[in-house]
């Protein structure tokens, strides 16, 4: 007897229709070596598709909620499509890592209501207690157990092995924001979702679901309750983030970390101490056009939404200390830093030698909330080093407010910014080693650098305007998107497919991943 299926594989289908279908499948499901990413151009097809469903439900509020959430889940599918295997009893069980992402989203919000209406403290204390120590506990599974494994064979020659646990993509972002949420209703600074459909709507939200930043439900929730309505100058805004950061991520991201940056950093012993630094340079620029890059597209696709997310990047490497470099870099994770770790444990209510050693411990844990590495605990305590050093001298040094100063300030803060991140992006400490090494070794030879500058000429000039667009200064910049706001709608397409055409020309190769999607 026939199944259904085979039945609708005999249906007769145009030859124009039958490859219309064949040609589109294989990006509907998932597939490692193309996973579904912001800078590719099956996505801006896919998000057109779902955003006019989306605008035209503005008035359904209840199937609104439950087509993005839908969605978002397939597009964590493909963006991820990681699947876990169990063995329980006999049984065997394979399952998508989103159904993660659904059970954080249930449990906590259940978690969290219960405590919310419970008013003797100890039981609050306890239900916190749940949904703090169960997010860690499933984050600590799946991005610290191959870690703590490996210490452990080392430590005792040991060869113990676990199966290969693979990370879920953007699970250090939603445990977060589901810890969050318990803690702003245990200090009572928000109420709960009015529905578990309303906080799954949050915690999927797919334009941050997967490298941030991370958004508090006390913002996020009180702007699902306003009617869809996108102004002219909110929709130029959104156009002008996404554009702006798909010129970061594809453009220049992409062409000088696969053209030079990766070459270096992968065999820094095979170039010369001045193509190390220049590597140096160049990583320090792609890092921040990655993240700042997907910031960008994740705010200006919310704000086509309806939805307004703060900034994530405030032009880092214009800090003059480490301390205003945080304050500028990955904003939502360092104010959650500060907000949950740092007050929480005592911040700088309890003595100088107790605010030291708060500072320093938050940042120890942030660089490991980075990876499972001992490179990102050196990175992130090379930063709490520096950061109390900051703070001591602070009370004792005042540094003169001028031009000089400001420029001495920001270069200094910008090479050690730079330097640390050595350690972020090196395969292992012997590379990281490598590369310091080389580049302690630099003598002034002009003709071998210009010879180095003329061999990846390409590299350089995009180099330059990354960097020439970072330091802009803000007025100018203002300026630049009080333009774009001004041009007529037929411009602002034109523009658009001028930047698409541009990421087409410079790619090496497909689109690239994220930085930030391992962590």
């Amino acid at each position: 007897m026939k199944t259904f299926f085979d039945n609708l594989s005999n249906i007769y289908l145009p030859d124009y229709i039958e490859d219309l279908v064949n040609d589109i499948t294989p990006y509907l499901v998932y597939d490692p070596s193309r996973p579904l990413l912001f800078n590719s151009a099956f996505f801006m097809g896919f998000f057109l598709i779902f955003y006019m469903v989306y605008v035209t439900s503005r008035k359904h509020d209840h199937f609104r909620k439950v087509y993005l959430i839908a969605f978002s889940l397939y597009f964590y599918y493909l963006a991820g499509g990681n699947t876990m295997d169990i063995n329980f009893f006999g049984l065997h069980f394979r399952f998508n890592y989103f159904i993660l992402l659904v059970i954080c989203a249930v449990v906590t919000h259940l978690s969290a209501v219960k405590m919310y209406h419970t008013e003797k403290q100890s039981a609050r204390k306890f239900w916190l207690t749940l949904i703090i120590v169960g997010n860690l506990l499933m984050l600590s599974y799946f991005k610290y157990t191959n870690f703590l494994i490996d210490n452990i064979n080392v430590i005792f020659s040991s060869n113990f092995a676990l199966h290969h646990i693979i990370l879920p993509i953007g699970i250090s972002f939603f445990v977060f924001e589901a810890i969050s949420y318990g803690v702003d209703l245990y200090r009572k600074q928000m109420k709960p979702a009015d529905s578990l459909l309303d906080f799954c709507f949050y915690i999927t939200f797919f334009p941050k679901l997967v490298a941030g930043p991370i958004i508090r439900a006390k913002e996020f929730l009180p702007q699902m309750k306003n009617k869809l309505h996108l102004s002219k100058e909110d929709a130029g805004a959104a156009i002008f983030l996404i554009l702006i950061g798909l010129i970061k991520k594809a453009i220049i991201s992409d062409y000088i970390s696969l053209n030079f940056v990766d070459r270096v950093f992968d065999s820094p012993m095979s170039y010369t101490a001045f193509e190390n630094l220049m590597a140096m340079y160049g990583y320090t620029l792609q890092i921040y056009c990655d993240f700042s890059g997907y910031s960008d597209m994740a705010i200006g696709l919310s704000l086509l939404m309806g939805f307004t997310i703060p900034p994530n990047f405030l032009t880092p490497y214009k800090s003059q200390s480490v301390t205003e470099f945080w304050r500028r870099w990955h904003i939502s994770l360092s104010s959650w830093l500060r907000d949950y770790l740092y007050i929480s444990m005592g911040g700088n209510r309890k003595g100088k030698i107790r605010t030291y050693f708060n500072l320093f411990m938050t940042m120890l844990i942030g660089g490991l909330w980075h990876g499972a590495s001992w490179k990102f605990v050196i990175w992130g305590g090379l930063h709490g080093v520096i950061l109390v050093i900051e703070r001591f001298f602070k009370q004792f040094i005042k540094v003169p407010d001028n031009r000089l100063t400001r420029i001495i300030c920001i270069l200094l803060t910008f090479h050690f910014v730079a330097f640390c991140w050595i350690f972020f992006r090196a395969g292992s400490f012997e590379l990281a080693g490598n590369i310091i090494s080389n580049i302690g070794e630099l003598t002034f030879a002009p003709t071998e650098w210009l010879a180095v500058l003329q061999g990846y000429r390409n590299v350089f000039i995009l180099l330059i305007i990354g960097y020439v667009m970072h330091f802009l200064p803000e007025r100018l910049v203002n300026s630049i998107k009080a333009g774009f706001d001004a041009i007529p709608l037929v411009g602002k397409a034109t523009l658009a497919g001028v930047v698409f055409w541009m990421v087409f020309a410079t790619a090496s190769s497909g689109p690239q991943p994220f930085i930030y999607f391992q962590f």
